[in-house]
């Protein structure tokens, strides 16, 4: 037969065994969170970059809309030489909004053709 404290322990084994772990140790969470740091390290720069590219493929594409109604102006009144963002306004070419961006995005319309400032 077993002894007495042979028994407990038997006990404090299994009670170790069975204990449930709830939540991380240090070493674990400190693992985390140098590998979510280590993540954005590597992702923070890359979301930079591609916000820059979008702006500039906007601005490229609000550019190409701009000289599309400028030519469409041109080809209804071909008696006119030059052409101003005022006149694309007024005639119904460009709505108030996209003049506002247009500007805002630092685009000319220097003659017939729209170019960044």
């Amino acid at each position: 037969m077993k002894t007495e404290e042979q028994k407990q322990i038997t006990l404090s084994k299994t009670h170790f065994l069975s204990k449930k772990r709830e939540g991380l140790t240090l070493i674990e969470a400190t693992i985390v969170l140098f590998i979510i740091g280590l993540l954005m390290l590597l992702i923070l720069p890359n979301l930079s970059n591609q916000r820059e590219h979008a702006k500039e493929t906007h601005r490229k594409a609000m550019a190409a809309a701009v000289q599309t109604q400028i030519d469409l102006y041109l080809n209804d009144h071909p008696d006119q030489s030059n052409v101003n963002l005022d006149q694309l306004e007024s005639n119904g070419y460009l709505s108030s909004e996209q003049v506002n961006k247009v500007n805002d995005l630092d685009i000319t319309v220097q003659g017939r053709v729209a170019k960044f400032a």
